[in-house]
Protein backbone atom coordinates (compact mmCIF):
# COMPACT_ATOMS: atom_id res chain seq x y z
CA UNK A 1 0.00 0.00 0.00
CA UNK A 2 3.26 2.00 0.69
CA UNK A 3 3.59 2.37 -3.26
CA UNK A 4 0.13 4.10 -3.64
CA UNK A 5 2.05 6.62 -1.25
CA UNK A 6 5.16 6.75 -2.72
CA UNK A 7 3.87 7.69 -6.36
CA UNK A 8 1.43 10.40 -5.12
CA UNK A 9 4.71 11.70 -3.82
CA UNK A 10 6.37 11.29 -7.41
CA UNK A 11 3.25 12.93 -8.93
CA UNK A 12 3.36 15.82 -7.02
CA UNK A 13 6.94 16.46 -7.31
CA UNK A 14 6.35 15.98 -10.98
CA UNK A 15 2.89 19.04 -10.53
CA UNK A 16 5.75 21.47 -8.78
CA UNK A 17 8.57 21.04 -11.58
CA UNK A 18 5.81 21.88 -14.00
CA UNK A 19 4.36 24.81 -11.61
CA UNK A 20 8.68 26.25 -11.53
CA UNK A 21 8.28 25.98 -15.53
CA UNK A 22 5.43 27.87 -15.08
CA UNK A 23 6.88 30.66 -13.09
CA UNK A 24 9.24 31.15 -15.20
CA UNK A 25 7.62 31.48 -18.66
CA UNK A 26 4.41 33.16 -17.28
CA UNK A 27 3.41 35.87 -19.72
CA UNK A 28 1.72 38.33 -17.40
CA UNK A 29 2.37 38.76 -13.14
CA UNK A 30 -0.21 37.02 -12.19
CA UNK A 31 0.48 33.70 -13.93
CA UNK A 32 3.33 33.70 -12.09
CA UNK A 33 1.71 34.45 -9.00
CA UNK A 34 -0.51 31.75 -9.60
CA UNK A 35 2.56 29.62 -10.24
CA UNK A 36 3.93 30.15 -6.75
CA UNK A 37 0.30 29.76 -5.20
CA UNK A 38 0.40 26.24 -6.73
CA UNK A 39 4.02 25.39 -6.15
CA UNK A 40 3.16 26.03 -2.42
CA UNK A 41 0.45 24.30 -2.58
CA UNK A 42 1.99 21.72 -3.30
CA UNK A 43 4.62 21.91 -1.14
CA UNK A 44 1.84 20.96 1.57
CA UNK A 45 0.15 18.18 -0.08
CA UNK A 46 4.03 16.73 -0.44
CA UNK A 47 4.87 17.30 3.35
CA UNK A 48 1.74 15.10 4.79
CA UNK A 49 2.66 12.16 2.07
CA UNK A 50 6.34 12.55 3.55
CA UNK A 51 4.73 12.87 6.51
CA UNK A 52 2.63 9.65 6.14
CA UNK A 53 5.29 7.84 4.98
CA UNK A 54 7.84 8.72 7.46
CA UNK A 55 5.48 7.87 10.51
CA UNK A 56 6.47 11.40 12.02
CA UNK A 57 3.03 13.21 12.72
CA UNK A 58 4.87 16.22 13.25
CA UNK A 59 5.31 17.23 9.76
CA UNK A 60 1.87 18.06 9.48
CA UNK A 61 2.14 21.06 11.78
CA UNK A 62 4.82 22.31 9.16
CA UNK A 63 2.75 21.76 6.37
CA UNK A 64 0.01 23.70 8.18
CA UNK A 65 2.36 26.78 8.98
CA UNK A 66 3.73 26.59 5.31
CA UNK A 67 0.01 26.57 3.88
CA UNK A 68 -0.85 29.73 6.34
CA UNK A 69 2.39 32.05 5.14
CA UNK A 70 1.99 30.52 1.48
CA UNK A 71 -1.86 32.31 1.53
CA UNK A 72 -0.36 35.38 3.14
CA UNK A 73 2.63 35.93 1.24
CA UNK A 74 0.46 35.38 -2.21
CA UNK A 75 -2.50 37.94 -0.55
CA UNK A 76 0.36 40.28 0.09
CA UNK A 77 2.15 40.09 -3.44
CA UNK A 78 -1.43 40.40 -5.45
CA UNK A 79 -2.24 43.83 -3.05
CA UNK A 80 1.30 44.73 -4.27
CA UNK A 81 0.52 44.27 -7.78
CA UNK A 82 -2.71 45.87 -7.86
CA UNK A 83 -1.85 49.28 -5.77
CA UNK A 84 1.28 49.61 -8.51
CA UNK A 85 -1.11 48.97 -11.11
CA UNK A 86 -3.40 51.83 -9.54
CA UNK A 87 -0.53 54.09 -8.76
CA UNK A 88 0.68 53.56 -12.16
CA UNK A 89 -3.06 55.08 -13.65
CA UNK A 90 -3.20 57.55 -11.50
CA UNK A 91 0.18 58.90 -12.46
CA UNK A 92 -0.92 58.32 -16.20
CA UNK A 93 -4.28 60.51 -16.01
CA UNK A 94 -2.71 63.60 -13.96
CA UNK A 95 0.15 63.65 -16.63
CA UNK A 96 -1.73 63.34 -19.39
CA UNK A 97 -4.30 66.02 -17.43
CA UNK A 98 -1.73 68.78 -17.59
Amino acid sequence: MEWVYFSAAVGILVTMTLAVARGLMGPSIFDRVLAVNMFGTKTVLFLAVISYLSGRPDFLDLALAYALINFIGVLAVLLFFQSRDVRRTAEAEKEGGK
